[in-house]
């Protein structure tokens, strides 16, 4: 008894078997990059709050500098004033000299603290409109990252589900073409009406 190989008696079970194989992987690589869309959309969403929140501060940082540029401006405008103008020089001299020594000595140092305080001042809110300048940048570059990535990522999604959609084209292709070309069941049959061999005959009795 002649046996023919296992390949050649199920090729068609085999082709299946491979279909089905590269279906399942196309649909593990469509659902792991959905769930790497997902998880890119939500650090998206992360940096995007947490770059709102360093927007926000900048501004406001922003307003603050803006706001004791001023005062510092006001103050400038009064020294300049009081230089340009002789009798409100004289009016301070009068008035300085009939202060007390010590009276004088206090307010020398109050204006030293207050001028003090507000270069302090003045460079704290520098140093810290720097860094939150800095911190916002880079919220904003992070975010951009993540667009370009979830960008790619649904790319990629579409391709592969491009390349499922032709796979199960063509897979309702063979299987219509294998339909096709198969022989009729019917013809494969015998006809279970014919039970005796064709051309046998039956010869008549002898007479005793």
């Amino acid at each position: 008894m002649i046996r023919f190989p296992l390949l050649f008696l199920d090729l068609s079970f085999l082709t299946y078997v491979l279909q089905l194989y590269l279906w399942q992987m196309l649909e593990n690589s469509i659902s792991e990059l959905r769930k790497t869309i997902t998880e890119l959309e939500k650090k998206l969403s992360g940096v995007e709050d947490e770059g709102n929140e360093w927007k926000t501060r900048y501004e406001m940082q922003v307003e603050l500098n803006r706001q004791l540029q001023r005062q510092i401006s006001i103050l400038k405008d009064k020294v300049e004033l009081i230089r340009g103008n002789p009798t409100d020089k004289l009016a301070i001299v009068r008035i300085f000299d009939q202060m007390p020594v010590d009276s004088l000595k206090e307010v020398l140092e109050q204006l030293k603290e207050e001028k003090k305080s507000l270069q302090n001042q003045l460079k704290d809110y520098e140093l810290r409109l720097e860094q939150e300048a800095k911190a916002y940048h880079k919220a904003n570059d992070e975010r951009r990252m993540y667009l370009s990535e979830i960008l790619q990522t649904s790319a990629m999604l579409k391709t592969v589900e491009r390349q499922k959609t032709d796979a199960l084209t063509s897979k309702e292709e063979k299987h219509t073409l294998r339909g096709r070309c198969s022989v009729p069941q019917r013809l494969k049959m015998v006809n279970p009406q014919i039970k005796k061999t064709a051309g046998v005959m039956q010869l008549p009795k002898l007479k005793p």
